[in-house]
């Protein structure tokens, strides 16, 4: 499986759900939907079992653009805090 997104506008905040694996080829669609929101967008990552290094950059781009990740796998928390310390590295 590739890369699932659902999108739930709510009154309050737009929820952003992805399930699979987040690749290179999902990026922009998820860049897009969250871009284009006109409430606070929570990316729910709790059916996300992948993401490669394009995946890792975009969550890590979408939390430093104020989104909030919600039930981040281990790994990818992992990956993202080696981001924090240093934006070159996955």
């Amino acid at each position: 499986m590739d890369c699932w997104i659902d999108v739930v506008d709510e009154p309050d905040r737009r929820v952003v759900r992805l399930a699979g694996r987040l690749g290179e080829p999902a990026v922009a669609d998820l860049l897009r939907v969250c871009g284009g929101a006109n409430a606070p967008v929570h990316v729910d990552l709790s059916d996300l079992f992948a993401a490669d290094a394009a995946g890792v950059h975009a969550l890590y781009r979408l939390e430093q653009d104020g989104a909030l990740l919600m039930s981040v796998p281990q790994y990818i928390l992992l990956k993202l805090q080696r981001l924090k310390r240093d934006p070159t590295n996955v």
